[in-house]
């Protein structure tokens, strides 16, 4: 049988050169070996040679070694069918490596192919976008919206406006976005959206421009009952306030249909601050099964946008030593820690004057870290909160070399395969994106939950409900993410727990 498995490995592997393909069968291969060190005698017992391990565990890798060609063929299809996505791919690679063993034993899953569905978008919307310039020149950018899965509510996932944005991108951020929202355990489907346009250095006057001719196409496919999108990545409460108001105009109706609006026009209190805090009130859970808490611990965040900020600012206010913040020109060591005054400075600095964060090394004089990522620095708690692969596998043995505990993601699969597989290998707390930062798209819900009981909630009230969500998605994570040999796998846990509301969702309605 193992000869047989590693047989088919081998021919797997002809022609295939997609990194993932290469990674996946280098780990098959590690596990078969080690299985091989088990010699059985004629009777069929098992003699373990010096391989500390119970027989539970030893069939457990065996049983994942027969599983992995299911992967791999269901990889090759996906990556068949989306050239060039890189990002897509790995982010479905991550869920398919918890989900196929899952699905092992249950059929109606799989003669559904639900799985299969899911990673397929059930629409893409890509359109031009022309506007003119301060200078009265016309340009012109991509506009895209992914509405990726609508089995269990509205399409919901937010707007990037950045010059990297493409297809691949935005699939894999809505690809995401189904799992996080299923969790939430909020009416909420899954989407994205946004374009190639980059608003800094713009002019208020010009990202007007763009963001009502960018609403212009994009309101037909957009309601609040259909898809609500919300901000992200250079979508901030400016551009929310252009793109709703360009809506109201076209429809000639005032509706919840986009969320980050500001208070004064239906916006929900809590909502800037939901991801950021949703961050440390999951990390605070991971850490109370441990009897530990968050007081007291060095933490190490990247970033210095919103999710940065205000994770900042729940750090602080939870006692919490906070060492550093990033942005793409470096980032800042503050051995003393950031408080609140200098908090306050960052929030300046970042949302008014727009400046680099190499500015508050020359206000508070200390150091100022050119180039590089923060991961060098000693830590007990690890927060990207930057951008989607920003911590590789030399990141991860950097950080549990300088005594790192947990590791929580703010942003988006900021980590790389690898890094995921050597924090868990090394048994550190580790949370996905999808259940970390989840806190932001579940004050998005209740938002339009107000919207629609026409009520507002107290600050109070939305934080609650805030920390009672992500109470419930830390349990989630613990039901699902329990692994034969005792440990808990928040990845594990996340994805599948993830899955199984919107699969269930998929087989009622049928084939749609």
């Amino acid at each position: 049988m193992l000869k047989a498995v590693i047989g088919n490995m081998v021919r797997l592997s002809v022609g295939l050169a997609h990194p993932l393909i290469v990674d996946l069968l280098v780990s098959s291969l590690q596990k078969v070996c080690a299985i091989m060190l088990q010699v059985f005698n004629s009777n069929h017992s098992c003699i373990i040679l010096p391989w500390n391990t119970s027989k539970k565990k030893t069939y457990f890798h065996l049983l994942t070694t027969l599983t992995l060609t299911s992967v791999q063929s269901f990889m090759t299809r996906i990556i068949d069918r989306n050239p060039g996505e890189n990002e897509f791919h790995q982010a479905v690679h991550e869920v398919a490596e918890n989900i196929i063993p899952f699905i092992q034993d249950k059929p109606q899953y799989q003669k559904a192919k639900i799985l299969e569905r899911i990673a397929e978008p059930e629409r893409v919307i890509i359109f031009r976008v022309p506007w003119m310039n301060d200078q009265g020149e016309v340009e012109i950018n991509r506009g895209y919206r992914v509405q990726m899965n609508s089995a269990i509510g509205p399409y919901k996932g937010g707007l990037r406006f950045h010059p990297s944005v493409n297809l691949g991108t935005l699939k894999f951020l809505a690809f995401e976005q189904i799992f996080k929202n299923s969790l939430t355990q909020l009416p909420m489907g899954g989407g994205k959206g946004g374009s190639d346009f980059d608003p800094k250095g713009r002019s208020d006057r010009e990202v007007m421009f763009f963001c009502q001719s960018f609403m212009t196409e994009l309101f037909r496919h957009i309601s609040s009952d259909n898809d609500v999108p919300a901000g992200d990545i250079g979508v901030g409460a400016r551009e929310i306030g252009f793109l709703f108001g360009q809506y109201k105009r076209l429809k000639n109706e005032f509706t919840g249909v986009l969320t980050g609006k500001g208070a004064s026009y239906g916006g929900s209190l809590i909502r800037p601050e939901a991801t950021g805090y949703g961050v440390v009130y999951f990390v605070e859970q991971m850490l109370k099964q441990h009897r530990d808490s968050i007081k007291g611990k060095r933490v190490v965040i990247s970033g210095s946008g919103n999710v940065a900020q205000y994770t900042l600012e729940k750090c602080i206010e939870l006692g919490a030593k906070v060492l550093t913040l990033s942005d793409s020109s470096g980032y800042i060591y503050d051995e003393k820690g950031i408080d609140a005054e200098k908090f306050a400075y960052i929030m300046h600095l970042k949302n008014e004057t727009r400046g680099r964060i190499s500015a508050y090394a020359d206000r508070f004089g200390c150091e100022f870290i050119a180039g590089k990522t923060p991961w060098e620095v000693p830590c007990d708690i690890a927060l990207p909160n930057a951008t989607q692969n920003e911590l590789n596998g030399d990141d991860a043995r950097m950080l549990i070399k300088n005594g790192c505990m947990c590791v929580a993601e703010g942003a988006n699969m900021p980590c790389t395969p690898e890094a995921i597989s050597i924090f868990e290998d090394n048994d550190i707390l580790y949370a996905p994106g999808k259940a970390a930062n989840a806190g932001g798209v579940a004050v998005s819900g209740l938002e339009m939950s107000q919207n629609s009981l026409r009520l507002s909630w107290s600050r109070e009230e939305v934080d609650k409900k805030l920390q009672d969500i992500m109470f419930n998605i830390h349990s989630t994570c613990l039901r699902y993410g329990h692994k034969p040999d005792g440990r808990i796998s928040y990845m594990q846990g996340a994805n599948i727990g993830g899955f199984v509301r919107v699969a269930d969702a998929m087989l009622a309605q049928g084939l749609v």
